[in-house]
């Protein structure tokens, strides 16, 4: 499983992360130009080697107008002022590039996170959010790029560490700030973060939001065999290396860790029972089931078994004590081994069918849905085993 793992032990942000998987691209003067001709040569997008702490890297700059970011904060200062852009030109300049569309939408989902946190923290409406920062074309271009490599890499998998977000305050458009600023830190909820030593803003808007949105799970490296590492690096100078780094390798297909919980229930009727299993996969659960048992004094019972992912086991508690008579909850951690899994749409003579797709340790396995092939039936007046006759014919003797 082609697999890309994010070290974020200096944060994240959308220019190092860049640097980081253009260093991983086959052929990064010809993903530059195509960058920069979606611009219309207002921007300039260039890679040069860095070294950060003798670790040789690449810095990406984006120059605007024939200026750099820092340039423009310090005419900014002496009377220029920055433009500020609303979402929908953000959007409307996304979706008018000649961009692939899964690149596209990836960069709209990207900024709608941007623009929900801007819109809690100040108060205002989605539409009524005007970008300082995060909305210069510096950042587009961060985004857009980001997005991009990820589209042309294709990874199948995308893994990070806990984010360093660092420490201190930052100076924003609005003033100076906590680090980190109030926006990131919205984004970054349900990520694991930590703050080290290091007092600058180590983890920005963009960079929070392109984690959130692409990386599938957080924590330490997993074992994988790699194949290349990227650095990018940032602006600034810290005793620790300034750097986004990124391994890019093969991952053996992994199992996961799951949580079963279980309970003994010999004083409910069938139909509550019931209730409280639908409740359960409603929830989310993975499985729900019961298995027959005796009981003491010669009753008979059931235990409820519930498989759920291990960060909803207390949502499951809660459901099974408010819906069952139990007055204990037994809790199991299992590794569980599983098939990734996919839905497609195929064209049948009969009309379309979802077909889901199941492949891994070197088995693939393909299903019509049951919900689409009975439709079928009913609506041809075949029985459900002639549609699928029909549809997967076996071998003929």
């Amino acid at each position: 499983m082609k697999t890309l793992f994010i070290d974020c032990a200096m944060g994240c942000a959308g220019d190092m992360l860049t640097a980081a998987l253009l260093e991983l691209h086959p052929d990064r003067e010809a993903f530059l130009q195509k960058m920069n001709a979606v611009f219309g040569g207002r921007v300039l997008i260039s890679a040069a080697a860095d070294e950060k702490c003798g670790i040789r890297g690449t810095h990406v700059s984006v120059r605007i107008d024939g200026e750099e970011e820092g340039e423009r904060e310090h005419h900014h200062d002496h009377g220029h002022h920055h433009h500020h852009t609303g979402v929908q030109e953000i959007i409307s300049f996304i979706e008018e590039t000649e961009l692939p569309e899964a690149v596209k939408e990836d960069a709209k989902a990207v900024y709608g996170l941007i623009a929900r946190a801007e819109s809690q923290v100040h108060g205002r409406e989605v539409d009524q959010i005007h970008f300082h920062e995060v909305g210069t074309l510096d950042a587009l271009a961060d985004v857009l790029n980001v997005c991009a490599l990820i589209h042309e890499l294709a990874p199948e998998k995308i893994l990070a560490s806990p984010v360093n977000v660092g420490s201190g305050f930052v100076q924003c458009a609005h003033g100076v700030l906590p680090v980190p600023a109030p926006a990131t830190e919205l984004i970054l909820r349900g990520v694991p973060i930590y703050s080290g030593q290091i007092r600058s803003e180590l983890c920005t808007p963009t960079g929070a939001a392109l984690l959130k949105h692409f990386v599938q799970s957080f924590g330490p490296m997993p074992v994988m065999t790699v194949k290349k590492t990227g650095y990018g690096t940032g602006k600034k100078d810290f005793e620790a290396a300034n750097v986004v780094r990124v391994f890019w390798g093969k991952r053996e297909e992994a199992g996961e860790q799951i949580t079963e919980l279980a309970c003994n229930l010999d004083d409910m009727t069938p139909e509550a029972l019931a209730f409280a299993a639908e409740e359960l996969l409603s929830l989310g659960a993975l499985d729900v089931y019961m298995s027959n048992i005796l009981m003491k004094k010669g009753r008979p019972g059931v235990i409820l078994h519930c498989l759920c992912a291990s960060e909803q086991r207390e949502e499951m508690l809660r459901c099974i004590f408010k819906n069952t008579t139990t007055l204990g909850v037994r809790e199991t951690r299992w590794d569980r081994c599983k098939l990734r899994r996919s839905m497609v749409m195929a064209e049948t003579p009969f009309g379309p069918v979802r077909v889901k797709r199941a492949e891994g340790y070197g088995v693939v396995r393909e299903k019509a849905e049951y919900e689409d092939l009975a439709a079928l039936a009913r609506k041809t007046g075949l029985s459900l085993e002639e549609i699928r006759q029909k549809l997967y014919p076996g071998p003929t003797e």
